[in-house]
C-alpha cells in the first residue's frame, strides 16, 4: 500500500497555512513530510490521513484518489488536538482506553498482557509525559495498529517531546519493515536527520545485497552445503536478537 502526497497545500503564499509539500510512503520505506510552524504539522497530518481536502495537489492511495479508503486504512498518531493523549494519563490508562476504542476487552489482564508483550510493563503507572520519546512513539503506534483494518500510520511531530531523532525514528523504521505504511510529519531539522538515516540504511542494504550476490556467484557446490557450522548440511544456531513486539493497536482520533 503506497500513499503519495503529490504537491498538496492549503492556502496561498506567502504565509500559506500548509506550504506545498510532497512525499511518498510505502511498506519498508517511511514517507517524510517536513513542515514548520505550529499549525502546519496538524494540517499536513489531516491531509495525509484523508481527513482534510487540500486546496492544491492530490492525495493518492496506490495511484488513486480515494480519501475514504485512506481514512479507513490510516490512523493519526499523536496529532495535537486530534489524537494526542492527555499528558497526565498513565501508560496503562492509555492502553485501556485504546483497547476499548479498538473494540477489544479493556480488562486489567488484557492491559497487562499488551504492556508485557511490548516490553513496557515497568512504565505502566508512569504518566505519558514522563516516558522517553521513543517509548511514547512505540506505545502509540502499536496501539494505533490495534484497530481493525489499520495498515498505515500518520505520525505527527514526535520531535516536540524531545529525545534523539535516531532513537524514535528507529521505532518507525522497524514498524515500516513489518509491512506498515508510515508517514512521518516532522520539522525540517528532524527531517534532515531522518533522510540521512534512510540514505545510510539503503546504502548498507545495497552493499549487503551485492555482497550476497557475489558470494553466490563465486562459491562452489561444496560451499553451498556449508551453512555456518563445521560440517556440510549442519546449520549454525540462529543468532538471538530482541525484536519489536507485533501487538497491533490505535491512537484515538
Amino acid at each position: 500500500m503506497t500513499l503519495e502526497l503529490d504537491h498538496v497545500g492549503i492556502g496561498e503564499e506567502p504565509g500559506a497555512a500548509l506550504p506545498v509539500v510532497s512525499a511518498v510512503a510505502a511498506p519498508g520505506h517511511p514517507g517524510v513530510v517536513a513542515v514548520e510552524t505550529e499549525q502546519a504539522p496538524v494540517l499536513a497530518s489531516l491531509v495525509a490521513g484523508g481527513r482534510m481536502q487540500p486546496d492544491t495537489g492530490r492525495l493518492l492511495l496506490d495511484g488513486h484518489e480515494d480519501a475514504a479508503a485512506v481514512r479507513r486504512a490510516f490512523a493519526l498518531v499523536d496529532t495535537p488536538g486530534v489524537a494526542e493523549p492527555f499528558p497526565v494519563m498513565t501508560v496503562k490508562q492509555i492502553v485501556r482506553e485504546e483497547l476499548a476504542f479498538a473494540a477489544q476487552r479493556p480488562s486489567r489482564d488484557h492491559v497487562d498482557t499488551v504492556l508485557e508483550e511490548l516490553g513496557l510493563g515497568h512504565y505502566a503507572d508512569t504518566p505519558v509525559q514522563r516516558v522517553p520519546t521513543a517509548v511514547r512513539v512505540r506505545l502509540l503506534v502499536e496501539l494505533a495498529l490495534l484497530r481493525d483494518g489499520v495498515t498505515g500510520l500518520v505520525v505527527t511531530a514526535p520531535e516536540r517531546h524531545g529525545g534523539a531523532v535516531e532513537e524514535w525514528f528507529a521505532v518507525l523504521r522497524d514498524v515500516a519493515r513489518r509491512g506498515v505504511t508510515v508517514v512521518l510529519v516532522t520539522s525540517k531539522a528532524a527531517a534532515a536527520t531522518v533522510e540521512t538515516l534512510l540514505d545510510t540504511t539503503e546504502t548498507v542494504q545495497t552493499h549487503d545485497d551485492a555482497a550476497t550476490h557475489v558470494a553466490l556467484q563465486t562459491e562452489g557446490p561444496d560451499d553451498a552445503a556449508l551453512s555456518g557450522g563445521t560440517e556440510p548440511g549442519l546449520p549454525s544456531s540462529p543468532s538471538v536478537t530482541a525484536e519489536s513486539a507485533t501487538v497491533p493497536t490505535e491512537a484515538t482520533p
